[in-house]
C-alpha cells in the first residue's frame, strides 16, 4: 500500500468513528469537522489527504505552517497530467488551514489573515496583536478563545474566570471574530477523563452565549483528538482535531498530545 492510500484509508476509519459517536449522541455526521493535524508531516501527505477529501488541516507551528502552505500550494497548482480531449480537468481544492497552536505575538505576522481559523487565542494581548494584522487582508480574521479549564500550569489558555473580559474585548476591535472557544485537556490513557473538562467547555460555552456580545458567536467547540474524538463528539465538539489516527506517529509535544 503507497503512503497515499494508507492515508486515505486512514481518513475513512476516521471519518466512519466520528459518525458512529454522532449517532450515538443524537447528532449529524456532517455537525462535526474533521481537522487534520498535519504538523511535522510532508507537504506530500496534505496532497494525499485532499485527494481523499480531507479540506482542513491543522498545524501548531507559525513558520512550518507558513512554508508548508506554500509548498502546498506549488504541488496542488503545478502543471498535472495532459488531459485527453474528451476529459476536463479537476482542480484540486485549496485546503483550509488552521492553526491550532500556542501562538507568541512576534509570530502572529505568519498568521493572521492567512489562515481560515485561529485556535488559540488566550490573552487581550495576543488579541489586539491579530487585530492589527489581519487588518490588510481586508477580512476579519475567525478565532477561538483557548480556554484552560484543569487550570494546568503548563498548558495555555485562559482562565474560565478571564473568559467573559477577553470575549468583551472582541467587540471593541474591527478585524477580528470569535466564533467560539477551544480545549486541550489534561493527557490521560483513558480517554474517559477528558469528558469532564469537555462538559465544563461546553457549560462556559452554553453560559457565554447568554451574553450575547458584538463580533463573538460562539458557535464552535474545539476539542477531541486521536484517543478522545468519540468523548468530545458526545459532549458536544464541532471540531475534532486528529493527527495520530491519520499521518501516524510524530513527535509529541506539548500542545497537541
Amino acid at each position: 500500500m503507497t503512503r497515499a492510500e494508507e492515508i486515505a484509508a486512514a481518513l475513512s476509519r476516521v471519518r466512519q468513528r466520528i459518525a458512529v459517536a454522532a449517532a450515538a449522541a443524537g447528532r449529524a455526521p456532517d455537525s462535526i469537522r474533521l481537522i487534520a493535524v498535519s504538523k511535522k508531516m510532508p507537504p506530500a501527505d496534505v496532497t494525499a489527504a485532499l485527494a481523499a477529501g480531507q479540506l482542513d488541516f491543522g498545524e501548531n507551528y507559525a513558520q512550518e505552517l507558513r512554508d508548508k502552505r506554500a509548498a502546498v500550494d506549488a504541488l496542488t497548482t503545478g502543471p498535472g497530467p495532459t488531459p485527453t480531449p474528451t476529459s476536463t480537468p479537476t482542480p484540486t481544492p485549496a485546503p483550509r488551514w488552521h492553526y491550532i497552536g500556542p501562538l507568541q505575538a512576534n509570530k502572529v505576522k505568519y498568521v493572521a489573515g492567512k489562515v481560515a481559523l485561529l485556535h488559540t487565542v488566550d490573552s487581550a494581548e495576543l488579541l489586539d496583536e491579530i487585530d492589527r494584522r489581519a487588518a490588510p487582508a481586508g477580512a476579519p480574521q475567525a478565532c477561538l478563545v483557548q480556554v484552560n479549564i484543569a487550570g494546568e500550569a503548563r498548558k495555555h489558555g485562559v482562565t474560565p474566570a478571564a473568559l467573559a473580559a477577553l470575549l468583551d474585548r472582541f467587540a471593541a476591535l474591527a478585524q477580528v471574530r470569535c466564533a467560539g472557544l477551544m480545549l486541550i485537556p489534561p493527557f490521560s490513557d483513558d480517554p474517559e477523563t477528558s469528558r469532564p473538562h469537555f462538559a465544563a467547555l461546553r457549560a462556559l460555552r452554553d453560559a457565554e452565549r447568554a451574553r450575547p456580545r458584538p463580533h463573538v458567536e460562539l458557535t464552535h467547540l474545539s476539542m477531541g483528538m486521536s484517543h478522545d474524538l468519540e468523548i468530545a463528539v458526545a459532549e458536544g465538539a464541532t471540531l475534532v482535531r486528529v493527527g495520530t489516527a491519520i499521518f501516524g506517529q510524530r513527535q509529541p509535544d506539548r500542545s497537541d498530545q
